[in-house]
């Protein structure tokens, strides 16, 4: 989920760069759509409306190649929904963000009798990190990029983020480097080129954070609420607000575990049973810890 809220802040916030890039194009007053569709909505990733061209570029991020639906299907439910609301050209490409070797990430189109529908695949570690070093917005995709030196190209892209001038774009653009970066490195290094202050300092981070857990709480509910009317509002509210502390309690766990390298099953179980404000509290404050005596220390204290 962190992934996606930060790939969303950057194509919203740098269009014409993935416009530049994917469609090899210039395009200017561009509008960014909802992400939610009609009918029974379902939500992308990212879409990108282009009115100039009348055209509509669709972007899917996908860090695993497994999908409920089956990524090809929701290519093509996508695209005809999108059709039928807009009537215009739509580009559609999907993103594969972390190498693997499944078939999966291979599979460009849908097919069925009498209906094919064909979308672009781009494995983002077979990309040449040039045209992607060019742009502010792409930075953070250049680490995961194809290289034959990766703490090479991490020091590159370093480089490139520390000649922003605009303090709080560096500062917003850093954030989102180093959350990609997680994906292919390790902390130690991700922090041996990037500041890690400015995870603490920016309002981008925090925005993400909590966008995040909001889509946790928000889904939590409605998986509640669609488990029946019949079981009462009141228990799926509670379910949901349930599903929504554990989503929050998994990036978390995950923060900690790219803070601080692996976390032991004892200190794990005591963070099973943290209610989600004070986990809400842990996440804001984690950013200050140091080694596994300091996580011991906060929940201690909040034990006490």
């Amino acid at each position: 989920m962190t992934y996606d809220n930060t790939l969303k802040y950057l194509v919203e916030q740098y269009p014409e760069d993935f416009i530049r890039y994917l469609l090899a194009s210039e395009a200017r007053d561009i509008q960014i759509l909802k992400t939610e569709l009609n009918q029974e909505p379902i939500r992308a990733d990212s879409v990108t409306f282009l009115q100039t061209a009348n055209q509509i570029l669709h972007l899917e991020f996908q860090t695993l190649p497994a999908s409920t639906p089956p990524l090809p299907l929701r290519m093509l439910d996508y695209w005809v929904r999108l059709y039928r609301q807009y009537n215009c050209d739509i580009e559609q490409v999907v993103i594969f963000l972390k190498p693997t070797t499944s078939e999966a990430v291979f599979v460009d189109q849908f097919t069925a009798r009498n209906t094919t529908h064909r979308y672009r695949i781009i494995r983002i570690w077979e990309q040449d990190p040039e045209p992607l070093l060019l742009s502010p917005g792409l930075l953070p995709l250049a680490t995961l990029a194809r290289t034959d030196s990766p703490q090479n190209l991490l020091q590159q892209v370093a480089v490139q983020v520390s000649m922003i001038e605009e303090e709080a774009t560096k500062q917003s653009i850093s954030v989102c480097t180093q959350l990609l970066a997680g994906l292919v490195f390790e902390p130690e290094l991700i922090r041996q080129f990037l500041r890690r202050e400015d995870m603490r300092e920016s309002a981008i981070y925090q925005e993400i954070l909590e966008e995040g857990l909001q889509e946790g709480r928000q889904r939590g509910i409605e998986q509640g609420l669609e488990q029946g009317l019949e079981q009462g509002i009141e228990q799926g509210l509670e379910q949901g607000l349930e599903q929504g502390r554990q989503s929050e309690l998994r990036l978390v766990i995950r923060l900690l575990t790219r803070r601080l390298g692996s976390i032991n099953s004892q200190l794990q179980s005591r963070l099973q049973e943290l209610s989600l404000a004070q986990l809400e509290d842990l996440g804001e404050v984690l950013l200050d810890f140091v080694s596994e005596a300091d996580l011991m220390n906060w929940l201690n204290t909040i034990e006490n």
